[in-house]
């Protein structure tokens, strides 16, 4: 069976040029409850706000109902409806960056890989059946589907586009996923489902995150070369030691040309969450669209360090900052509920 490598299809860069950010319309009162699940819904409205003047925003729905609910709060919000464009695909809950397909392309056509979805290693049996979202999508795209066959989650890869991939070891070679694969071979499945040649392990992720050390919680690319790296300057909080390790090795490692990372620091938000316990958050959890960084903000006075930090990384593009406080109950963020497809000949978006 032919791979993507094998038919020079490469996983791109989030910077680089985007059709469209793909989201599921929030809706699991497990998730969010209360009057959780209206406030998250504001926050998608000032996700998609911040974002469809760049590229369209293709939103999964469960219902004719719901989408028509959906048209209202976003024509009250003066957003071009244009711009949006519903698919009727019921969902169990919202992290389509983990049961979506990964959008490749060989630069004169994309296609999808479609990874196994187990729910984080079978945690949640409720939200199994959002693996088969996938294969509902393609229903309506029908572009090529690669499977590998593996359980992977879009939010355990970050790529420069150019043949680096970072990972953690948490995740990937956690036994929950893949226990009869050894590194060697998660590593070869990257190299032929991505097209990369340069796996990059850190450690583990911060706490309270669910998934196992997503990548997208603490480490993103901001171009070939840098990386982002989320670090907690207090010695006693307890995400400081598990992300200085990872940033220490960060420092050692180089992209797949041979040339040192260059690492910048990204602050974490102090303590998220209540007497139950920590949430992941963390401003790493940003979106890359063509025109606008969106990022997530807890209401913490490294907020605005975090906003200028990406403001000078990403200086041809708005940073905006949406208030996730609620959002993060649900254990992701802005990160965690996207998932962008590229335009068909992804250029570099000028």
């Amino acid at each position: 069976m032919q791979t993507p490598k094998d038919l020079n299809f490469r996983m791109p860069a989030e910077w680089e040029a985007q059709e469209a950010i793909w989201l599921s319309w929030p809706k699991n009162k497990v998730t969010w409850p209360g009057k959780m699940l209206k406030e998250v819904e504001q926050v998608y409205v000032e996700f998609i706000k911040a974002l469809y003047t760049g590229q369209k925003v293709k939103l999964l729905v469960d219902s004719a109902a719901v989408q028509k609910k959906v048209e209202q709060m976003l024509v009250a919000a003066r957003i071009d409806l244009h711009q949006i464009i519903f698919w009727i695909i019921p969902t169990a809950d919202a992290w389509i960056r983990d049961y979506g397909p990964t959008f490749v392309t060989n630069g004169k056509k994309k296609a999808l890989v479609k990874w196994k979805y187990n729910a984080w290693g079978g945690k949640y049996e409720d939200l199994l059946p959002d693996n088969q979202v996938p294969y509902d999508m393609n229903q309506q795209l029908k572009l090529p589907m690669f499977e590998p066959g593996i359980v992977l989650e879009g939010g355990s890869i970050e790529v420069n586009g150019k043949g680096t991939v970072l990972t953690t070891e948490q995740c990937l070679l956690n036994k929950n996923r893949n226990p009869k694969l050894s590194k060697k071979q998660i590593e070869q499945y990257l190299k032929d489902y991505l097209n990369v040649t340069n796996v990059l392990w850190l450690k583990e992720g911060i706490v309270g995150d669910d998934t196992d050390g997503h990548i997208d919680d603490i480490v993103r690319f901001v171009d070939q070369h840098t990386v982002v790296c989320a670090f907690e300057d207090d010695p006693k909080d307890e995400n400081h030691s598990l992300l200085k390790e990872n940033y220490e090795l960060l420092c050692n490692m180089k992209a797949e040309d041979g040339k040192q990372l260059r690492v910048v620091k990204l602050p974490m938000p102090g303590f998220v969450g209540d007497d139950n316990g920590r949430l992941p958050a963390s401003y790493a959890n940003f979106y890359i669209g063509n025109k606008a960084v969106v990022v997530p903000i807890f209401e913490h006075q490294n907020d605005t360090k975090a906003l200028k930090i990406l403001e000078r990384l990403f200086p041809t593009r708005k940073v905006v900052g949406i208030n996730c406080k609620t959002l993060v109950y649900g254990l992701g963020t802005l990160h965690c509920v996207s998932q962008q497809e590229m335009q068909w000949g992804c250029c570099p978006y000028l």
